[in-house]
C-alpha cells in the first residue's frame, strides 16, 4: 500500500470499456466525484478508458481514451481496474495482469466469472488485491455482498431466482396476452428487450453463469457454468402457460442452488430451467425485465431480493457501489473478502437431483388408460400427487402432476409412458417449484 493512499491522494482508476454500462460509469463518477470523494476518504479519479474506436465516444475527454488496454492496465498511474468488456479475453488476461501488479479489480464480466474466479482470486489472494464483481448477477440489485458478507455467518440451504430479465419479459408477456414464444420473443426484440441474437438469454447461458456465481458464493464451493444443468424457453408453449394457470401457477425461467443430500452424502444441486411456480410464491409477482432472488437461511429464514437486473444505469450502479468499496479498502489499508471455497460441496448430476413433474398426455378415451400410466409411475416409484382428465371426441387430455422424486427417475417414467400404445403424445413436460399442494 503506497503512502499517497493513505494521504488522502487520489485513487486512479482505469475503465476497460465504456459501452452502455462504461458510459454511464464515466457519468457517475463525474457527476457524483464530490459524494465519492466524501464517502471514500480521497478523491476517485478517472485516469484512462481502454476502448476499441476512440472516434465513437465523443461524449467521453479524448485525453482519457486509448485502444491500449494493456498499457494501462499496467500503467504506474493506475491503482483500481474497473472492467465492464464482458467476454472471457481479452478481459481474463487483463484482469489476471491487474490482480497480480496488486491493482484491485471491479468487474461486470459473468461469463469470466463463472469460468475463471478461481484463478482470479488466486492472483488477488497472491497479491493482496481486491476482487470485487456485485454488477456480475442481479445488476442493481445488492446481492452477491449480503451473500459474501451479511450471511456469511448462517447456513445457507437454497437460493432460488429470476436472473435474467429477457427470458422474464418473454414469460411475463406469454402469460398475461396467451400469445406463443416465437410471436413474444419478436416483441421482445422490437421492443429492445432481447438481441439481435438473444441466445444467450433464452438458451439459459445468461441464467447458468449467475447459477454458478451465486452457488459458489452460497455454499462455499466452487462452481463454474460446465456445472450447471440449463435448459432454455424455447421449448416453453401457449399451452404450457395455459396449463399452469388452470393449476394456480405461472411460468418462470429459474436459477435454482440448492443443497442436496444423497445417501447422507452433502452436495450441491445448481440448475437453470423453465419450471411451474405457484402464484403465491414472492418470485411469480416478478413481472417484466426485473430480477428476484429468493434466499433461504437456516437463521434467517426467507428473504427476497428485487430490483432492475440489467441496463446501463442500474449495472453502474452496481459497479460504483464496489469501486467505493475497494476506494476505501485502499485508503484505510484494509482488505475485502476472499474466496471462500473451503466446504468444496460436490455437485450433483441432475438426475440425483430431487423435482417435481407437470406432464400433459395425449391419450386414447377409453377405459383403462389411467391404470396403465398410473403402473409405470409406480414401476419407477414415481408418486402422484394430482390428475385431471378432459375427454374429447376419440382422445383425452390427461394432466399428471408428481410429488418429488430424482429427475432421473421422473425422465425414464415419461420416457416408458411415451410409448405406451395408449398414449398417443406427451405434449409437454415441465418441471414444477414451490411448496406441493
Amino acid at each position: 500500500m503506497s503512502s499517497h493512499e493513505r494521504d488522502g491522494e487520489p485513487i486512479r482508476v482505469a475503465l476497460l470499456g465504456c459501452g452502455t454500462v462504461g458510459t454511464e460509469v464515466v457519468r457517475l463518477l463525474t457527476d457524483q466525484a464530490a459524494d465519492l470523494t466524501a464517502r471514500v476518504g480521497a478523491p476517485v479519479e478517472l485516469t484512462g478508458i481502454a476502448v476499441r474506436r476512440p472516434n465513437k465516444h465523443r461524449e467521453v475527454p479524448a485525453e482519457l481514451l486509448t485502444t491500449d488496454a494493456e498499457a494501462l492496465v499496467a500503467s504506474a498511474d493506475v491503482d483500481v481496474v474497473v472492467e465492464v468488456i464482458g467476454g472471457i479475453e481479452p478481459a481474463r488476461t487483463l484482469l489476471l495482469a491487474a490482480l497480480r501488479a496488486g491493482k484491485s479489480v471491479v468487474t461486470a464480466n459473468k461469463a469470466l466469472l463463472a469460468e475463471h474466479s478461481g484463478e482470479l482470486f488466486e492472483a488477488a489472494d497472491a497479491s493482496g488485491a481486491d476482487l470485487y464483481f456485485e454488477a456480475a448477477v442481479a445488476g442493481a440489485i445488492p446481492l452477491l455482498r449480503p451473500l459474501r458478507e451479511s450471511l456469511a455467518g448462517d447456513r445457507i440451504t437454497r437460493v432460488m431466482g429470476i436472473v435474467n430479465g429477457t427470458t422474464n419479459f418473454i414469460l411475463s408477456g406469454m402469460d398475461s396476452t396467451g400469445a406463443g414464444y416465437g410471436e413474444t420473443l419478436e416483441e421482445a426484440t422490437r421492443l429492445g428487450y432481447a438481441e439481435a441474437d438473444p441466445t444467450a438469454d433464452v438458451d439459459g447461458f445468461d441464467a447458468a453463469s449467475k447459477a454458478a456465481i451465486l452457488a459458489s458464493l452460497a455454499f462455499h464451493s466452487r462452481v463454474t457454468a460446465a456445472d450447471v444443468h440449463r435448459e432454455g424457453i424455447a421449448s416453453v408453449s401457449a399451452a404450457d402457460i395455459a396449463a399452469a394457470k388452470a393449476l394456480g401457477r405461472t411460468v418462470k425461467l429459474l436459477a435454482i442452488c440448492e443443497r442436496v443430500s444423497t445417501d447422507g452424502a452433502e452436495g450441491i444441486s445448481v440448475r437453470v430451467h423453465p419450471a411451474m411456480i405457484p402464484s403465491s410464491h414472492p418470485l411469480a409477482g416478478v413481472h417484466g425485465a426485473f430480477n428476484a432472488v429468493f434466499v433461504e437461511a437456516d437463521a434467517a429464514g426467507e428473504m427476497m431480493f428485487y430490483g432492475q437486473g440489467a441496463g446501463g444505469a442500474p449495472t453502474a450502479s452496481a459497479v460504483l457501489g464496489d469501486l467505493v468499496a475497494v476506494a476505501r479498502n485502499r485508503v484505510h489499508q484494509g482488505r475485502g473478502p476472499r474466496e471462500s471455497a473451503y466446504a468444496a460441496l460436490p455437485v450433483r448430476p441432475m438426475g440425483q437431483t430431487p423435482t417435481r413433474y407437470h406432464i400433459s398426455l395425449d391419450v386414447a378415451d377409453r377405459a383403462g388408460v389411467l391404470s396403465q400410466v398410473a403402473a409405470v409411475f409406480a414401476e419407477h416409484d414415481v408418486s402422484i400427487a394430482a390428475v385431471r382428465q378432459e375427454g374429447r371426441v376419440d382422445d383425452a387430455s390427461l394432466v399428471i402432476v408428481t410429488h418429488a422424486a430424482t429427475d432421473a427417475a421422473l425422465r425414464s417414467t415419461v420416457d416408458k409412458i411415451g410409448g405406451l400404445p395408449v398414449v398417443r403424445e406427451v405434449v409437454s413436460v415441465m418441471r414444477v417449484e414451490g411448496e406441493e399442494t
